[in-house]
């Protein structure tokens, strides 16, 4: 059987997330490489929200974290300025990455730069790859991510929380929105009165 494009590109990109050495447990209770889960949990998330998503976005969504742990964040200063120096050059290395793996699976240079674009994070809001890249990441995080960044900010205060909701969710789409709230993103039910609580505010 002859492997698409699509195909060729993606194992290429789970190749590269596959050497990450810090470890997840997936819902079957087994051991992945963090990025490598990331990137198949993007997946699943864009089939199911937009199962009309082109190869681009779907490659671009696949990719958005790819050999995240290369770049970590004590590299750069411990500071705001720091974080967003950090954020920026991730999006450019992961860009990059994407880029030269899609081309090295034989896309065109079209498709190319649209990924690059999506994962770069240019254009959001206004371009509809970026925006799409931008709505799955936010449902994956909702859905997976939510609860365990809630543990290890137990610190905070409900406002402060209220302030990470509302800022995730004005980051999505209507469309999103709409996802969320209709039964079919897996909500961490322990967040569910504060997740509530913000977006009706």
């Amino acid at each position: 059987m002859s492997t698409t494009l699509y195909e060729r590109a993606a194992a290429l990109i789970d190749a590269a997330n596959a050497a990450d050495p810090r470890m997840d447990t997936d819902a079957a209770g087994q051991q992945v490489p963090r990025e490598l889960l990331y990137g198949l949990r993007m997946s699943e998330m864009i089939a199911r929200y937009a199962p009309e998503a082109d190869d681009a976005q779907k490659l671009a969504v696949r990719a958005q974290h790819i050999q995240r742990w290369m770049t970590p964040r004590d590299s750069y200063p411990m500071t705001r300025d720091g974080y967003l120096q950090w954020r920026t050059g991730l999006y450019k290395f992961h860009a990059e990455t994407a880029g030269r793996l899609v081309k090295e699976a034989g896309y065109d240079d079209a498709t190319v730069e649209r990924v690059q674009q999506a994962v770069g994070k240019r254009g959001l809001k206004v371009n509809p790859d970026t925006q799409m890249l931008e709505d799955v990441a936010d449902l994956v995080f909702i859905e997976h991510y939510m609860l365990e960044f809630a543990g290890q900010k137990a610190d905070y205060s409900e406002e402060k929380w209220l302030d990470i909701v509302r800022k995730t969710w004005k980051k999505m789409s209507e469309r999103a929105h709409a996802f969320a709230l209709s039964g079919q993103l897996k909500l961490p039910e322990p967040l569910v009165p504060l997740i509530t609580k913000a977006i009706s505010g």
